[in-house]
């Protein structure tokens, strides 16, 4: 299955069932370079992509590595925790109305655990410690069961992304961000980025079905309840992808859920496509995506607002090389003033359009810098960022 993971490396959060996370943790336990799952991290080989479907391990139903024998058929315990630190930290200078340089030192700081605690289910969690000035808090978090009944079929319980089976946030080499992913509408809390509840994913026919049922509120606290869904309909995620011949493939997407406010109730749909083109150094990503909500601002009789953006993103990874390639553009607008992409800028707009570009190196398997150009079409603002990404 289709799981993209980060081994040696990569401390970017990716979401459940195939898409579960991989660390430096797993490295060490096995004894291996990071290269053996990944291309330039955190890109994935074959063999890479595998061993995340298999919940972290070289082979389905395979105990953890170095299982302390306890006598117990039913407890299946690792040797050690595994355990990884991945520290992020950027310059930036800004170029718009004035210029600003900015030490972003550290940027980010996660703390992450995962492996298998039986033949059948893993686990993943990553905090972070520290992120852009405050504690960051939970991210993903999960538990998850690869192929239930001895079918290609995997389910996961837990905080995850919901973007995940299009394009995974953290497994991008840019510092600019999937814009249409994060973008919320009004004052509807949806929006494509972390969520809690239910994943699944299952392979026939050359297909990959994933299906996400979640509180569609994001990852903010519990009210005073102790509830952290304060209405009872749950959102539905559908995605259905196929590879068509080597380097293609395919993806289509349907979300529909509903909102509860004291005045009013919000619908949201949205429908989406995604492709991946790969050849040779070259991989394109593409994302479009339509989303419309009928009481945004939840004011009874409020006319609709629709909602259309997208990204394409072009990768360049030589084989053999050190260095790579970057750029993304991201297009994201609404009919009405109320978008909000949640990137820093103003919160009440109609449009958000960005470019960015760049080169990095790896200095080590888990070290690499980078360097990124942005440029925001609308404000005209630009943004050069110089930076390190490390795990250990």
């Amino acid at each position: 299955m289709r799981a993209p993971l980060w081994i040696g490396f990569a401390l970017l959060a990716i979401p459940p069932v195939s898409d579960a996370h991989a660390i430096p943790a797993f490295a060490r336990r096995h004894r291996v370079s990071c290269q053996l799952c990944h291309n330039v991290v955190p890109a994935l080989t074959a063999f890479g992509e595998r061993y995340a479907a298999n919940g972290f391990r070289m082979a389905p139903g395979e105990e953890a590595p170095n299982a302390i024998a306890t006598g117990d058929e039913l407890l299946s315990l690792p040797g050690d925790l595994p355990l990884a630190i991945r520290l992020d930290a950027y310059v930036q200078l800004y170029a718009g109305d004035r210029a600003v340089a900015d030490f972003q030192t550290p940027y980010g700081l996660k703390l992450l655990s995962g492996g298998p605690i039986s033949k059948s289910f893993s686990y993943y969690v990553y905090a972070f410690l520290f992120e852009r000035g405050e504690v960051g808090g939970v991210e993903d978090a999960f538990l998850f069961a690869n192929d239930i009944g001895g079918q290609p079929i995997d389910l996961a319980i837990g905080q995850f992304q919901v973007s995940d089976p299009m394009f995974k946030r953290e497994l991008r080499l840019e510092f600019e961000d999937y814009a249409v992913y994060r973008a919320r509408v009004g004052d509807v809390p949806v929006d494509l980025t972390y969520d809690r509840g239910l994943y699944a994913t299952a392979d026939a026919a050359g297909f990959t079905l994933s299906a996400e049922l979640v509180n569609g509120n994001g990852r903010g606290e519990a009210d005073e309840e102790r509830r952290f869904d304060g209405d009872a309909p749950k959102n539905l995620f559908v995605h259905l992808s196929r590879d068509l011949v080597e380097g293609i493939r395919l993806g289509v997407s349907g979300y529909y859920g509903r909102t509860t406010a004291e005045t009013a109730r919000n619908r949201t749909t949205m429908l989406g496509a995604d492709a991946t083109f790969a050849r040779g150094p070259l991989e394109l990503n593409v994302q479009v995506l339509h989303r419309e909500d009928d009481a945004p601002t939840f004011t009874p009789g409020e006319p609709e607002v629709s909602l259309d953006g997208g990204f394409a993103e072009l990768l360049v990874r030589p084989a053999g090389s050190r260095w790579y390639g970057f750029a993304l553009y991201n297009h994201v607008e609404t009919d009405r003033p109320l978008l909000d992409v949640r990137l820093g800028g103003p919160a009440d707009v109609r449009r958000y359009r960005t470019a960015s570009a760049g080169v990095g190196r790896l200095l080590q398997r888990n070290l690499r810098i980078t360097f990124e150009g942005w440029y925001d079409l609308d404000r005209e603002d630009t943004r050069w960022t110089v930076g390190f990404v490390s795990a250990f």
